[in-house]
């Protein structure tokens, strides 16, 4: 996978944290805090995910320099 493609899959997980980011702030005013665990659960492997996709960019982009 090249560096690009990479860092768009890390683009398209940072916006589907966005989404359950703010989705946890409705599920915190309403007061559901069972399903804001889950999404904490989710946010938090979104976030490794794209850590991951990152360290792939940056090894791409250091293998093709």
């Amino acid at each position: 996978m090249s560096a690009n493609e990479s860092l768009g899959r890390a683009q398209e997980l940072a916006e589907r944290l966005r989404a359950r980011l703010e989705n946890l702030e409705r599920l915190a005013e309403a007061g559901d805090v069972d399903a804001a665990v889950d999404d904490l659960a989710e946010i938090a492997e979104l976030a490794k995910q794209i850590e991951a996709e990152v360290q792939r960019a940056r090894a791409s982009a250091d293998a093709g320099a």
